[in-house]
């Protein structure tokens, strides 16, 4: 089984947003998400921040071990488990975990503190063939863009 890990450089919009915009289009291609961070408050925010985006736009989430977990389109915990049935990771806090391998397709989320981890991580992948990788940057206008 080939992974493939979209590697994300956050420059423009902070976590929150772009976790709501990936968590958009993972759904709107039919699919379920498992978002990781091993941080409770970050994980509180990117629930409220999910339900937040207005209107009949919301994103449904859940927390893991919650009522339903295993219902939610959008499942966020502190490990690569997931009892929704996600094929997709987000991981939202930047910290690498080997499980995520076992998913279909990870997106990890980086910010400069953690750019040197992430292009270890990034050299370790391109030499491995269970791992498609690849790297998303931010334009002027928030659009994503993928490529050097």
């Amino acid at each position: 089984m080939t992974t493939r890990v979209d590697f994300y450089q956050l420059s423009r919009d902070p976590v929150d947003v772009t976790v709501a915009k990936l968590a958009r289009k993972v759904l709107q291609a039919g699919e379920r998400l498992l978002v990781v961070s091993g941080d409770p408050g970050q994980r509180d925010h990117l629930a409220k921040t999910l339900w937040e985006q207005g209107g009949a736009a919301f994103l449904a989430n859940g927390m893991a071990g919650g009522p339903h977990e295993t219902r939610q389109p959008i499942l966020l915990s502190e490990t690569c488990a997931a009892p929704n049935e996600a094929r997709m990771a987000l991981i939202a806090d930047g910290a690498w975990r080997e499980e995520a391998l076992g998913f279909d397709r990870v997106l990890l989320l980086f910010d400069a503190a953690q750019r040197d981890a992430a292009a270890n991580l990034w050299r370790r992948f391109a030499k491995d063939d269970r791992v498609d990788n690849r790297i998303h940057k931010q334009d002027e206008s928030g659009a994503w863009r993928e490529g050097a």
